[in-house]
């Protein structure tokens, strides 16, 4: 069962909103996070700490908020076959090569900046997105 949830919504997306001004203003840096992630061993030795930093506070933040009784843990699907999540996981890994950032790059800070690089890239990872629900929900009748 899904629930809405618009007080932790919000709050999340204004935190996500901060964390990317702050880093965009401290380091000049766009919060990419699939960008970020992978400069973990490929940026010059220099380039590294803050990237560790960077995704140590994704999960220790996502941590704290579900320790601190904010937010119920989140429990896997058990009718989703295993297959078909790691087909899925490569398939963004792919998709965010592909499109030269992921979510929090091109929806977040992208369409901020008025690229319409990222407008066109954000409205592919939706429409893509409705469209993969669609045809797992209702083609293979998953979930």
């Amino acid at each position: 069962m899904t629930q809405f949830t618009p007080w932790s919504a919000l709050a999340g997306g204004a935190l996500i909103g901060l964390a990317a001004v702050a880093l965009l203003a401290a380091d000049g840096r766009i919060a990419g996070v699939s960008g970020i992630a992978a400069g973990l061993w490929g940026a010059p030795r220099g380039d590294r700490a803050w990237r560790w930093l960077f995704n140590l506070g994704l999960v220790v933040g996502a941590g704290a908020w579900t320790l601190g009784g904010l937010a119920s843990v989140p429990v896997a699907r058990p009718e989703f076959p295993a297959p078909l999540l790691v087909v899925a996981g490569l398939l963004v890994g792919y998709g965010t090569s592909l499109a030269g950032g992921c979510t929090s790059g091109h929806g977040v800070c992208g369409l901020a900046r008025f690229s319409s690089r990222s407008l066109v890239a954000t409205l592919v990872f939706l429409g893509v997105a409705m469209l993969t629900t669609f045809i797992v929900r209702h083609g293979l009748h998953v979930g």
